[in-house]
């Protein structure tokens, strides 16, 4: 695709960079010139390979994913530097997760931007992997234009400072799986057995999956979801939210 020959897309393009608001002189530069080169890479980050099978996002969304995790633990070393190596890595898993991707992508309404194939546009079941998947593209982007995390930060750190305050008042309430996990070893307790069955043939049905919870042969929780992964994650949430509430010393 020529860029400058297709108006359309480069203006549904800058539209979208300028709504970013990445408060940064050299990244209203670039967005200004409209240089073929750089919004090339934002065309790429935003193409999907069902729209595209040689140009699409995945080359940046491999670069991001280093990206990602570099500029996340910059963010911790700045604003985090008293906690132990081994909660920055747990901070840190948090902020580059699937989830939170997912979530910022829908907070910048990327979707909006992102070229799709027909079959890819009919598959709601995957429609939050692609939100992860051109995000963390999108930020693989970023960091090409300039060689730099600079930027990347700019952006990124406000939103993590937020999340990441709550993460660090309650980090149970985001890994319930390992929290709980946690909480039957000093218990000397068995590790939690997940029992899972798909009570539903309807891909995106909330209830398609339902999960018991057992430890020592009791059951402690039975909760749903759309995924196996959502439903084990929905029981043990509401496991460690009631044992929490009665162990204080969680």
């Amino acid at each position: 695709m020529n860029l400058l020959k297709d108006k359309i897309r480069i203006t549904e393009l800058t539209i979208f960079l300028e709504s970013l608001n990445i408060k940064s002189k050299r990244f209203r530069e670039i967005i200004n010139k409209k240089d073929e080169l750089l919004i090339q890479y934002f065309n790429e980050a935003l193409t999907h390979s069902s729209e595209d099978k040689f140009f699409n996002y995945e080359k940046l969304e491999f670069f991001g994913d280093a990206v990602l995790r570099l500029s996340a633990s910059h963010f911790i070393d700045t604003n985090y530097s008293n906690l132990s190596v081994g909660k920055r890595s747990e901070l840190r898993s948090f902020i580059v997760s699937d989830e939170w991707l997912t979530q910022l992508g829908k907070n910048i309404k990327i979707e909006q931007v992102i070229l799709k194939g027909p079959k890819a546009m009919g598959d709601d079941h995957s429609k939050d992997t692609i939100i992860a998947e051109s995000t963390e593209a999108l930020i693989g982007a970023i960091y090409k234009c300039f060689n730099s995390i600079r930027e990347v930060n700019i952006w990124l750190d406000h939103f993590w400072k937020h999340d990441a305050d709550l993460f660090l008042k309650a980090p149970y309430k985001f890994n319930a799986k390992s929290a709980l996990q946690e909480w039957c070893q000093s218990k000397g307790l068995n590790l939690p057995i997940y029992a899972i069955k798909e009570v539903s043939k309807n891909h995106g049905d909330p209830k398609r999956f339902s999960c018991t919870i057992f430890i020592n042969d009791s059951e402690m929780a039975f909760c749903f979801g759309p995924s196996h992964k959502k439903a084990e994650k929905n029981a043990a949430s509401l496991l460690i939210e009631k044992i929490y509430k009665e162990d204080k010393h969680l």
